[in-house]
């Protein structure tokens, strides 16, 4: 079981992204083949398979995250390619037992923000043999800092946005609750 929530991209925001990215460009979408399936989608947290109707889109999580809180990141906004499913899906196991994506030996970077919406930190995580246990830790120590309002998972390998974990709203440490 994990101690911190990972967050999909929002129902609310997928309607939109499947319509017009964050770039704005229309939605492509396409059925995964054996080529393309196995790519990471951000609205169930799970890989795509063979078969599914999937798009890739531009996302930005940060400017979404800042609208909503009434932030200004700046310079610190940025979008980046996301796979989400072409259609509505039943979104993301409700009670997870691991974190998404969690392949030991891959590289995620964990970029902290503060409530501004500004970068305070971040840390390079090698995922462990045991992956939650080494994602509570990181979690953890992010949220060590009561500056740190939201963490956001990112591949090493390409930049890519994975998901956020956020801090509950009025607590000085605990993980946004499950």
């Amino acid at each position: 079981m994990t101690t911190y929530t990972a967050r999909a991209i929002p129902p609310t925001a997928l309607a939109q992204l499947r319509a017009v990215d964050d770039a704005g460009r229309t939605c492509r979408p396409f059925t995964a083949d054996e080529e393309t399936a196995g790519n990471p989608l951000r609205c169930c947290l799970r890989l795509s398979r063979v078969g599914e109707r999937i798009a890739l889109v531009s996302y930005a999580p940060l400017r979404r995250w800042a609208a909503e809180h009434g932030a200004e990141p700046g310079a610190y906004d940025e979008q980046g390619p996301v796979f989400v499913h072409a259609e509505e899906c039943g979104g993301p196991d409700p009670a997870p037992t691991a974190y998404p994506f969690d392949r030991p030996g891959a590289l995620r970077t964990l970029r902290r923000y503060d409530a501004r919406g500004r970068i305070v930190g971040g840390r390079l995580l090698e995922i462990p043999e045991a992956p939650t246990e080494g994602f509570d830790r990181a979690f953890a120590e992010a949220f060590a800092d009561p500056e740190v309002a939201l963490v956001h998972v990112r591949a090493v390998e390409y930049g890519c946005f994975h998901y956020e974990v956020r801090r509950t709203p009025g607590t000085s440490g605990a993980p946004d609750a499950p």
